[in-house]
């Protein structure tokens, strides 16, 4: 008579599942691919400062994420394939002090397909 362990019993439960699983994740994905700038800086500040911030890769991803969402609901960032160009603007009352912002950054985003994952009762 062998004994059965709790381990036992969950790695056994974990192969059955495996196996009678099979493509039940297999979805499908709408792209598209959009384009956007950031904003400029609140603060006027000297040019190098300007454009090291205007250009961090927090500030990147942040907008990036924002220009899917405004796609509508369930879109969000696949990749992101330019970083656009940095573009300075000297403020005007101040002599030597700039706002900073990036042009053109161009972004896939994508959302499941309706349908796809049995998002329809009786279909699919």
């Amino acid at each position: 008579m062998t004994r059965t362990t709790p381990r036992g019993k969950l790695i056994g439960l974990l192969a059955v599942l495996s196996v009678c699983s099979g493509n039940a994740f297999a979805s499908e994905y709408i792209y598209r691919d959009v384009m956007g700038n950031t904003l400029p800086s609140q603060k006027c500040a000297d040019q190098s400062e300007a454009s090291a911030k205007a250009s961090e890769d927090y500030n990147i991803k942040k907008y990036t994420k924002v220009f899917c969402e405004t796609q509508g609901y369930g879109w969000h960032v696949s990749e992101q394939k330019s970083n656009g160009k940095l573009v300075c603007d000297e403020c005007s009352g101040e002599s030597n002090k700039y706002q900073c912002r990036v042009e053109d950054i161009v972004v896939a985003c994508k959302r499941l397909k309706p349908g796809s994952v049995g998002l329809f009762p009786g279909k699919g």
